[in-house]
């Protein structure tokens, strides 16, 4: 059967009040946007299809108006349930005006929860989620007033407080592929991504829903490779050809990033010297040889740049919650895929996992942090940001460091001879008495025996025995006035304060080896007793 159609007949098959699946992801990764323009024209010209719930596992967009941005109009959508917000400024807006029913839930539980949907299971149990905002005894992911429904249920399972999410059906998932045949099946060849193709296509199928596919060609039936097929035809009702989709928003197609080859590691823009470059250098003094890594978005993602130009990039194995093993990560927009992987896998088998406890460090920025280690970076003043795979991460990796300025806004630093000078301080106070909203708990990081540190360009602290303490400050700072005057509660001062490597405010390379790396966490083999322990 001829599964390729114009897109007017595609967009026919969505109806008024569907749930639709969008397995995308930002920066234009696996982004239908052909499709979503179309459902944008179709509701601006007509009036449908209205009233839907979006169901978005990553953000997706570039921060403009592709991606969720295009469901972002009053009466279109009336639900988002989406692991990430910053890609959509718009729907983040009909969100706090109170025009949508907005919830946030955690990227890995709804990767994981669109393959229960998939299974005909009532939902996810999971762990995941415990003592934060997603918690029915905090917000229960809700992000406004009108998201009232309860989506998660606290429940006691074998004597164990666990959450429950509850499935619900779909019916329409949203996928893009890059070549599809003429019996629907869809490849992926030049994607950086596979996400959750696979399971958003059998939870709409298994609902009784429908698939639609965006794809940049079309071949003749029995002519694809079946290892590159991600979404067998029969799931799939119809193919909308863009013969101008890009790989990414940043560009029409770059073979690193999906495996077709590598570039050498010297080509890989190297961090400028300055700030992002300083937090990024004293976060990896942590990396233990041997460690599964993740890397989180914004300035923690550095630690992969620092660990390429110091030559150590292969003692440790970096991950991205999205799927990929391996390489350097993407920045920026583009975040979530890799320069030179090793491994491109589904994102719930990425999660699975995480959630089981293989990660054994993650470096994660932070918004916010307070006295008891809570750690904040969904809701920041007026924005919702939502949590992506934060939670998910920050819960289940042994080792969590934390990466950020120590003050935000815009800080001005200068560094000479190995000395950090503060020249203009950050707008806001980043260390508070308490956080708006907890995206990760202190105290049930310290129930678990979670080792935390948070690092800064000019600080470490430590969470320990439920309090932060201050370990080192860098050469140059001034404790009162650039750190204590800057924090709006008082840390404990460690006994043997330590002065950070001034090798980091250096411009040249810092030659890390394993046997002067200082780290809180000890040598690659504290890794290997880390894991037995857990």
């Amino acid at each position: 059967m001829d599964k390729l159609c114009s897109l007017d007949q595609a967009l026919s098959l969505i109806k008024n009040n569907d749930t639709i699946n969008i397995a995308a992801s930002g920066g234009g990764f696996m982004d239908a946007d052909l499709i979503y323009k179309g459902i944008e024209k179709k509701f601006l010209d007509t009036g449908e299809p209205n009233n839907l719930t979006i169901m978005h596992v990553t953000g997706v967009g570039s921060g403009n108006e592709t991606g969720v941005g295009r469901f972002a109009h009053k009466g279109l959508v009336k639900r988002v349930v989406g692991g990430h917000w910053l890609w959509s400024k718009k729907m983040s807006q009909l969100a706090l005006d109170e025009e949508i029913e907005a919830y946030n839930l955690p990227q890995g539980v709804l990767a994981l929860l669109t393959r229960e949907i998939a299974a005909g299971r009532p939902g996810l149990l999971t762990t995941v989620g415990l003592h934060t905002f997603i918690d029915p005894r905090l917000d229960g992911g809700r992000m406004n007033k009108r998201a009232q429904e309860p989506l998660v249920e606290l429940v006691n399972f074998q004597g164990r407080e666990m959450l429950f999410y509850k499935s619900f059906p779909i019916n329409v998932s949203i996928v893009r592929g890059t070549t599809a045949d003429e019996d629907g099946n869809i490849s992926v060849e030049l994607e950086g991504l596979d996400l959750h193709i696979l399971s958003s296509a059998q939870a709409a199928y298994n609902s009784g829903g429908i698939v639609i596919a965006q794809v940049k060609r079309i071949v003749r039936r029995g002519t694809l490779n079946p290892r590159l097929v991600r979404v067998p035809g029969h799931m799939v009702n119809a193919v909308v050809q863009d013969p101008l989709q890009w790989q990414t928003s940043e560009g029409e197609y770059n073979p690193s990033i999906c495996g077709i080859n590598k570039v050498p590691m010297d080509s890989i823009t190297r961090l400028e010297f300055g700030i992002r470059k300083f937090v990024a250098r004293r976060a990896a003094l942590e990396l233990r040889p041997g460690a599964v890594v993740n890397l989180g978005i914004g300035i923690a993602d550095g630690v992969s740049n620092i660990a390429a130009e110091e030559g150590i990039l292969d003692d440790f194995t970096f991950s991205i919650e999205m799927g990929v093993v391996g390489g350097v990560p993407t920045k920026g927009i583009i975040f979530g895929a890799a320069w030179n992987p090793d491994c491109i896998m589904s994102m719930p088998s990425q999660f699975d996992f995480y959630h089981g406890g293989g990660l054994d460090m993650a470096f994660l920025g932070m918004g916010e942090a307070d006295p008891l280690g809570n750690v904040n970076v969904s809701r920041l003043g007026k924005r919702i940001t939502g949590s992506g795979g934060f939670i998910d991460i920050s819960q289940n990796a042994k080792i969590m460091v934390f990466c950020g300025t120590f003050t935000n806004g815009e800080i001005l630093v200068d560094a000479k001879n190995g000395k950090l000078t503060i020249l203009k301080e950050g707008s806001n106070k980043k260390f508070r008495n308490q956080v708006a909203q907890v995206s990760f708990s202190g105290e049930f990081a310290t129930q678990k025996g979670q080792q935390v540190l948070f690092v800064t360009e000019r600080a470490v602290l430590k969470l320990e025995n439920r309090k932060m303490v201050l370990t080192e400050i860098a050469p140059g700072i001034d404790l009162q006035k650039d750190i204590l005057a800057q924090m709006e509660f008082t840390p404990v001062i460690a006994e043997n304060l330590k002065t950070m490597d001034p090798a980091i405010f250096k411009p040249e390379r810092m030659m890390l080896n394993n046997q002067n790396v200082f780290s809180h966490f000890g040598n690659g083999q504290a890794i290997q007793k880390l894991r037995l322990a857990s």
